[in-house]
Parts: C-alpha cells; sequence; structure tokens
C-alpha cells in the first residue's frame, strides 16, 4: 500500500468519534514501536516528522524506514496498513514544498506566530501548492506554550484560539484541518505543580459549531506518563514536576470535533526512562541492541494504549 493522506481517516474518525494518533518519529526504533503497536491493534496511523527530526535523521533515512513499515505490515499481518507521513510544524514555504516533493502526504504550516492576515496568506500559498500535488495541509491559530523540538513558545506569548477567526481561516487558506490551542502545550511541563490541568472544552465546542464536520487537531497532548517520568529520575534523571495533559480530557476530545491528536512527549519519555532504568541495571551491557530493545518494546507498549484507552482508534484500519 502506498502512503495515503488523512482525509479518509478524518472523516471516518469524526464520524466515528474517535482520534487518529500523530506520533512523532526520529529513528528505527521508534517508528518500529509505533508501527508494530498500530499493526497489532490494526489502526491507522499518522506518522510526524519535524525539521529537527528531519535533520536529524534526514529526509531519505526517515522515507526508507517508514517504507520498511509499510511492507513489514504487509509481510507479517496480511494487511495494508494506512499510514500518512506528515510535517509537524512546517514554518515556511520552502520547508513545507521540500517535504511536498519528498513523498510526504501532509504538511502543517505553522503561521500562528504572525499576524491573522499574514497566517493566512502564508497557509493559502502552502495549501495551493500542496493541493497541486495530492498533498493536504494542516493549519495552526492560537499558540500553544511550552517548548519541544523547535518550538519555543512562552507562556506570556501563547494565546488561546479565537472561534470567530475559524471560519474566515479556513474559507480563505483552504486547509483540510485545523490545530487549535484550548490549553494543551508542548513538552514535559505542561502545568506548574498544584495548578489544576484544564482544557477549555468550550473553546473546542464553539470551534466545532462554527465549522460543522471539520477535523480539529490537538497539539502538545502528552499525558507525560509517570511511569516513565518515576523510571528516569529513579535512575540518575531530574524531572521533577513533570506534568501532562489528563487522559481523560483527550478521551472527550477523540469523541467530539478533533480528529487528531499529538503526541512526542511520551515517546521520548518511554525511550529515555527505559534505557536509564537497563543502564543502572546492567552497568557492564554496551550493545545497543541490549538497551534498545527494551526500549523499543515500552514505546509499542504505551503506544497500543494510547491508540485503544485514549484515542479509541483500534480495529479502524
Amino acid at each position: 500500500m502506498a502512503l495515503v493522506t488523512s482525509t479518509e481517516m478524518f472523516k471516518k474518525a469524526y464520524d466515528g468519534g474517535y482520534a487518529i494518533g500523530a506520533f512523532n518519529v526520529n529513528n528505527m526504533e521508534i517508528i518500529q514501536g509505533i508501527t508494530e503497536a498500530a499493526i497489532e491493534e490494526k489502526a491507522p496511523l499518522i506518522l510526524q516528522v519535524s525539521s529537527g527530526a528531519r535533520k536529524y535523521a534526514k529526509h531519505v533515512y526517515l522515507m526508507k524506514l517508514i517504507e520498511a513499515a509499510i511492507i513489514d505490515a504487509e509481510q507479517s499481518a496480511g494487511f495494508d496498513l494506512p499510514i500518512c507521513v506528515h510535517l509537524d510544524h512546517g514554518d515556511t514555504f520552502e520547508l513545507c514544498k521540500s517535504c511536498i516533493d519528498g513523498g510526504f502526504t501532509s504538511v502543517m504550516i505553522d503561521g500562528s506566530k504572525h499576524s491573522f492576515e499574514d497566517n493566512i496568506a502564508l497557509t493559502k500559498q502552502v495549501v495551493a501548492y500542496a493541493h497541486d500535488h495530492g498533498v493536504v495541509v494542516e493549519g495552526e491559530l492560537g499558540r500553544l506554550a511550552g517548548i519541544e523540538d523547535k518550538v519555543n513558545v512562552s507562556a506570556e506569548d501563547a494565546s488561546y484560539t479565537r472561534p470567530e477567526e475559524v471560519e474566515e481561516f479556513v474559507t480563505k487558506t483552504g486547509v483540510d484541518s485545523l490545530a487549535i490551542a484550548i490549553g494543551t502545550s508542548h513538552g514535559a511541563y505542561k502545568f506548574k505543580p498544584g495548578q489544576k490541568p484544564q482544557l477549555r472544552f468550550d473553546i473546542l465546542d464553539e470551534v466545532a459549531r462554527r465549522l460543522p464536520g471539520f477535523p480539529i487537531v490537538l497539539h502538545g497532548a502528552s499525558s507525560v506518563v509517570q511511569e516513565y517520568v518515576r523510571m528516569i529520575n529513579e535512575n540518575g534523571g531530574k524531572m521533577p514536576d513533570a506534568i501532562g495533559i489528563p487522559e481523560d480530557m483527550l478521551r472527550q476530545a477523540a469523541r467530539g470535533a478533533v480528529c487528531k491528536i499529538n503526541i512526542d512527549s511520551d515517546l521520548r519519555l518511554a525511550m529515555t526512562g527505559t534505557i536509564r532504568q537497563y543502564f543502572a541495571e546492567h552497568p557492564d551491557h554496551f550493545d545497543p541492541r541490549q538497551y534498545l530493545k527494551p526500549a523499543r518494546e515500552n514505546i509499542k507498549k504505551m503506544v497500543q494504549h494510547k491508540i485503544v484507552d485514549v484515542l479509541g482508534c483500534n480495529g479502524k484500519a
């Protein structure tokens, strides 16, 4: 099966009251863990590549690893695993064009740092090129706080999405999905100690009312799995007060207009926690395969949990 766009995935997700997991990838083990989980759960999948991941692993390596995952699904499970390859937080037309030309089936153009008018102009430019090449586009209104990869927005600069702007933005740009800011944030420190996590479902509901049937995206939606935070802290790490989005809130979002939920930090925590624990328990080991194997297995375990218990997209492939 060739790579697919997210169009059909999102239509089924919206109608079915579930969300598609969009997982960030950086290397072979992460791709294997994610796709093996999706194969076992028969779940549609979005693999996201940030500009930082693309520089780290190189475009060609990531695309060939994803191609291998599709072949593996066909050979090991006997079915076509629908995979969409998506650029996460593209910030320029040139970056989006490069990914489109390089085989991505979806790109995000994040013009949220610009004025509303300039965001529309940039997004419209990307949409025109993408649609001419059969690629779909995600835009963004509102700014999420936090730090993850190259995204770095202070709490002071963060802003909620203004529902009164979404119709004009979607109409003028022609985007296929829209990322909104309702209180999620990037990274592993989404809330201050003692602060009650809260998402603005009133904004989500108003956006959905204004854009009926239109797929909405949540960025910064890792729950910061405490099992892996403890593994890190108990084995030489220092991640005090790492807090994420409660999973019941993500389930509520998935039952509504949210068709795509982004998960990155939880993957990093699972890999890092496992490797730290392995090093502590086996100080004499030095073969990367020895510690990357359990790390890959815990990524798979975590992704399966997200697919089944949070996103509800198991059996939807």
